[in-house]
């Protein structure tokens, strides 16, 4: 009884430091960020609407700052017992290391949950609306989601899009089909419409390359034959860090069907996927850090250290990301690497406090 008293005291504690952390974090992210978007404000999106589209889109920060949260507010929780010699009590009185660790780890687990379930179901969601609220402000209804274009192949045919509209219609096509190495043909269309299930091109125009001239053709409404669909291209036109992991999986292996490179789609893949590992090797470097080498500094100093541990570890991951397009391995290992790094260093440091 005791036990698990003292359990859900570690807990509560590491908890609610993670909690505060965590606002704080969101907080600062929202003002900086909102004083940097008034320069956006024009017509109808005024300084009410910049709020509205940060708090819509605060999800997502929330999960940017999830590592980072966890670290610094695991330093906090038990440097806060720490300096208060709680934790001194607790090992005088028989509590093993490993157990503290434990009562740790307990409010880590509910995070994760929360972490893992935001990734998946409600910040993709929330970022693709808020996008679109925001330049429907600006441009009005049925505006254009992604300000970004993108190039997509489909066996011997290439295709470049301009954006895609929240109503599923697509701006600024361009179709270029090849025989071998040889360009036969270049479609251009002002947008194409998604209606009962297949895609209509309108305001076509058709270049034939033919072996000794040219011939060109234009059309006000001609079907689109093509595998794609309006799911698949919002996730071609969206930033990939922001997709679910699901999402970000079936957009790999849609890639790789292609005989394409998936390395960016798998990166994000495996570092949402791998998120729990990350945040468990995290607290462990936290925990290290107020057993270990700095258990006698003080609270600001620890959590100096902890912020710097944390940009590292980030910079490594963001090292290793490009690394594993130039030298072939797995994008799973950019992840893991710098994940396992952690962990091994946090397992040193406690081993060597006792």
């Amino acid at each position: 009884m005791i036990a698990d008293r003292l359990d859900r005291y570690i807990a509560r504690n590491v908890l609610w430091a993670i909690i505060v952390v965590q606002v704080v974090l969101l907080g600062l992210d929202l003002v900086i960020t909102y004083i940097n978007d008034l320069d956006d404000v024009e017509g109808d999106y005024g300084a009410f609407e910049v709020l509205l589209y940060l708090l819509m889109r605060l999800p997502w920060r929330f999960y940017q700052y999830a590592p980072v949260g966890v670290l610094i507010g695991a330093l906090i929780g038990l440097g806060s017992m720490a300096s208060s010699n709680e934790l001194t009590v607790m090992r005088a009185a028989g509590r093993s290391l490993a157990r503290i660790l434990w009562g740790v780890m307990k409010p880590i687990i509910l995070v994760i949950v929360v972490v893992l379930l935001t990734a998946e179901y409600v910040s993709p969601r929330t970022e693709q609306f808020a996008n679109a609220w925001r330049l429907e402000q600006l441009q009005g209804e049925g505006a254009v989601v992604t300000e970004r274009g993108g190039w997509q192949r489909e066996g011997d045919t290439f295709y470049r899009f301009g954006a895609i509209r929240a109503d599923n219609t697509v701006l600024d096509l361009t179709r270029y089909a090849f025989e071998g190495q040889e360009l036969r043909e270049a479609t251009a269309a002002e947008r194409a419409v998604w209606e009962d299930g297949r895609w209509t091109l309108e305001e076509v125009r058709i270049t034939r390359f033919l072996d000794e001239r040219t011939e060109t053709e234009q059309h006000e409404r001609l079907e689109w034959q093509t595998r794609l669909t309006p799911e698949q291209l919002s996730r071609l036109l969206r930033p990939v860090n922001s997709q679910a992991p699901s999402e970000l999986w079936a957009y790999a292996r849609y890639l790789q069907g292609q005989g394409l490179q998936a390395t960016q789609p798998l990166l994000y893949f495996w570092q949402k996927i791998l998120m729990p590992l990350t945040m468990a090797s995290l607290v462990l470097v936290a925990a290290s850090f107020v057993f270990g080498p700095l258990r006698s500094v003080a609270a600001g100093t620890r959590v100096f250290y902890g912020v710097i541990t944390g940009l590292s570890f980030k910079y490594l991951q963001d090292l290793l990301a490009p690394a594993s397009t130039v030298f072939g391995f797995s994008p799973a290992w950019a992840v893991l690497g710098p994940t396992l790094l952690c962990a091994a260093v946090g397992f040193y440091l406690l081993r060597r406090s006792g």
